[in-house]
């Protein structure tokens, strides 16, 4: 869309115009730049405020106007354009940071390495312009919090990871740190240094360094011990939405290459890019700045990859007559209630939705740099359990009714593909594999809102995690009386009468060890 200038009393006001030959025009000053929707998405500009027109014979019934103060920083960023800086350290200018000298950018790049925060607006405008990661030409890749990579372009594979037939399916073989330091272009690049401490930085906000150095068994003893010089001379990134450096990826002697490299971050992961630093990348910034298109977009790209996880089913038992006694509004609000204080719980253990039917739920757990996946998932579903005796005390009060509110619950560890499921509206995460059915069974299995969980995924815990368990199986002792054995595991078909039609569903897991989760130390 084209601005057209019009002024009042109190504000410059910049009406749009659908002709597209019809330049935005400044009555007083001349021509105003094509960019105004870039310059609002770094954040160098507000949002017009819309009004309706203040003259009748408008053709434009609605006006954005912007504040005095505007023609002011557009004026600004012509100025540091034709002194050459980029629009990162023209944005970093205009928010109040110390201006940086021009460059000549016919010679190399001067030596002063600079890295800071740029953080964006959270909105653009309705500009009409399509903003996707095919924007983004140079390299950029997407990492999870142990820095394994999630995606990454052709350009990324190619010109800085030195994986020129794509990454590797299997999510444990795709430690970022391993690529940076091995034979790819980046490795024997002048600023692969000060790249790495850019990274490490980072990672150091949720990394301890025996964490990083166990990442990777591949790494040699030079490897490491570079890794372990650089976490321990650079010092922690800040908290910004948007860190960016800079850095010369040209090979060592040869003519500078000088990148602008930023890193924003999602609950999903860490999202890195790399643009040259004699572009303009107004566009680059404008999809910065717009993280849910960002994040939406890498979500659809990133390929399915093998992995660990951990998997949680609940169901709320006895869903069918709970439902048939409320009305619609009550259930509905029940359900809501039920998840709305499931949410920060999940959360806190950086669980991952899954797809289910009906009004169940499927968590995925993944491995964490500073937490066990095996660990949070037990904790997670003690806590949810905590959580529903709460909601069940609080609706048998206010129904006076005696339902119990109870979510059987069942948890399997193993290793599967996990992938998205994409549809014109939403996202959909999934695991392909047994994992998931067994959770399931598992889930359907457990009653009177009991934990399960199988004996491998225990298996995967420390003998001091173990200790911090209350686990076992109820049996029923010579007088019929029911028992708990601690620290013991059965078979399903040792615990119900196959035979039983009521119990035939439990087939395909009959010899499936698990044991019944009675406590856990959340402190531990």
């Amino acid at each position: 869309m084209n601005i057209l200038s019009k002024y009042t009393e109190k504000h410059k006001a910049f009406r749009g115009r659908s002709d597209a030959n019809q330049q935005g025009i400044d009555e007083e000053r001349g021509n105003l730049p094509r960019h105004l929707n870039n310059y609002i998405a770094a954040g160098i500009l507000p949002k017009p405020v819309v009004k309706r027109s203040a003259s009748d014979t408008s053709r434009a019934p609605r006006i954005g106007y912007f504040p005095s103060s505007t023609l002011k920083v557009i004026e600004r960023v012509a100025e540091l354009k034709k002194q050459g800086l980029s629009m990162a350290e023209i944005v970093s200018s205009i928010d109040g940071q110390k201006s940086p000298k021009a460059k000549d950018r016919k010679g190399e790049r001067r030596g002063d390495k600079r890295r800071g925060t740029w953080d964006p607006a959270q909105s653009m405008p309705d500009s009409g312009v399509r903003l996707t990661l095919d924007k983004v030409s140079g390299p950029a890749y997407l990492v999870n919090g142990k820095f394994e990579l999630e995606w990454a372009n052709r350009e990324a594979w190619e010109q800085a990871l030195g994986m020129a037939e794509g990454i590797p399916g299997d999510i444990t073989e795709r430690n970022l740190f391993t690529l940076l330091l091995g034979d790819g272009p980046i490795s024997q690049a002048e600023g692969a240094e000060e790249l790495l401490r850019f990274h490490l930085g980072i990672a150091k906000q949720r990394l301890s360094k025996s964490a990083l150095m166990t990442i990777d068994a591949g790494l040699g003893d030079d490897e490491l011990n570079t890794l372990a010089r650089l976490y321990d001379e650079t010092e922690a990134a800040g908290s910004a939405q948007i860190l960016h450096a800079q850095a010369n990826l040209a090979t060592r002697g040869a003519k500078g290459r000088w990148f602008d490299v930023f890193a924003i971050f999602f609950r999903e992961g860490i999202f890195f890019t790399y643009a040259p630093v004699s572009d303009e990348n107004d566009s680059l910034m404008a999809l910065l700045a717009r993280r849910d298109i960002l994040i939406r977009d890498l979500l659809k790209r990133r390929r399915p990859y093998l992995t660990p996880l951990a998997v949680v089913v609940a169901d709320i038992q006895n869903s069918v007559k709970i439902c048939a006694e409320l009305p619609p509004e009550e259930y509905f609000e029940l359900i809501n209630d039920v998840w709305g204080t499931m949410e920060p719980v999940l959360r806190k253990y950086y669980a991952t939705h899954g797809k289910h039917v009906g009004d169940g739920m499927v968590y995925y757990f993944f491995p964490q740099p500073d937490s066990s996946y095996v660990l949070n998932a037990l904790r997670c579903a003690h806590e949810i359990r905590t959580k529903m005796d709460e909601i069940s005390r609080a609706w048998k009060k206010r129904k006076n009714w005696t339902n119990d509110l109870m979510l059987n619950i069942g948890l399997v560890e193993g290793r599967e593909w996990f992938g998205t499921y994409q549809t014109p509206t939403h996202i959909e995460f999934t695991v392909l594999g047994d994992t998931i059915n067994i959770a399931g069974r598992l889930s359907d299995f457990a009653r009177g809102g009991s934990v399960w969980v199988t004996k491998n995924m225990l298996g995967q815990l420390t003998s001091k995690e173990r200790d911090g368990l209350e686990f076992g199986i109820r049996r029923e002792d010579r007088d019929g009386d029911d028992i708990f054995v601690p620290n013991t595991y059965a078979r399903i078909s040792n615990l119900v009468d196959l035979e039983n039609s009521k119990y035939e569903k439990f087939r395909d897991i009959a010899v499936l060890p698990v044991a019944e989760i009675l406590d856990v130390d959340m402190e531990a």
